[in-house]
């Protein structure tokens, strides 16, 4: 971590432990090095940090490339590992690139499945781009879920309540032989296969519970 990420990065521990009651569930099976999606469910402004800060390695984020224009912003988004991507634009191939590229350097980085937050704080189905990155890849994908986080900063709460906050890491996804069928098949089929990869994550994040396990107090 550098200096500046390693600094956010435990402000946002301290944040989570005092004010959030969190609890941590399972970050042994996020690999300590190489490519990684972490893919999560997504109910407010609090998730990208808070699956971020449960881990002991530093994670890249997506962020509306339009942040980037102000110097102050813009320097400590980058430092803090942050992608720019038009979020109006879906992202786009310039922000995939970007993404492909993180992940191509052995970095891992937070993705959401459903694309934007919650409105309800439900889990929402899944939509295909997630699918396209997974495959355009070799990284590994990790099923992650947040609980908390809509009650605590959803769309209707203006400012953030001490409510508790859990994230908790699943088993990770291996996708060899989607990634294989992809490489020859037609068209058609190779946007079923970004929306089946998409759709098994959804059910891998939906089967996470928290009660079951043993908390981590990182």
């Amino acid at each position: 971590m550098n200096p500046s990420y390693f600094i956010g990065w435990s402000l946002f521990r301290l944040l989570y432990r005092f004010y959030f009651r969190w609890r941590v569930f399972h970050p042994e099976r996020v690999p300590l090095t190489g490519p990684v999606i972490l893919a999560s469910n997504h109910s407010s402004f609090l998730d990208p940090p808070l699956v971020g800060a449960g881990l002991k390695r530093d994670i890249n984020y997506l962020a509306r490339e339009s942040l980037f224009r102000f110097p102050g912003i813009g320097a400590l988004l980058r430092s803090w590992n942050s992608v720019p991507v038009d979020r109006d634009g879906g992202g786009g191939a310039s922000g995939l690139r970007a993404i492909l590229d993180r992940l191509l350097a052995g970095g891992a980085i937070v993705l959401f499945p459903e694309g934007t937050r919650s409105r309800d704080g439900k889990l929402q189905p899944a939509r295909s781009g997630i699918g396209l990155t997974v495959i355009k890849s070799t990284a590994l994908v990790v099923p992650v879920r947040v609980f908390g986080t809509y009650e605590a900063f959803g769309r209707h709460v203006k400012f953030p309540l001490p409510r508790r906050v859990v994230v908790k890491y699943g088993q990770p996804m291996r996708f060899e032989t989607l990634r294989a069928e992809a490489k020859n098949c037609s068209r058609a089929r190779l946007k079923e296969i970004y929306q089946q990869v998409a759709d098994e994550i959804m059910a891998e994040i939906a089967k996470l519970e928290p009660c079951e396990d043993k908390a981590t107090f990182p």
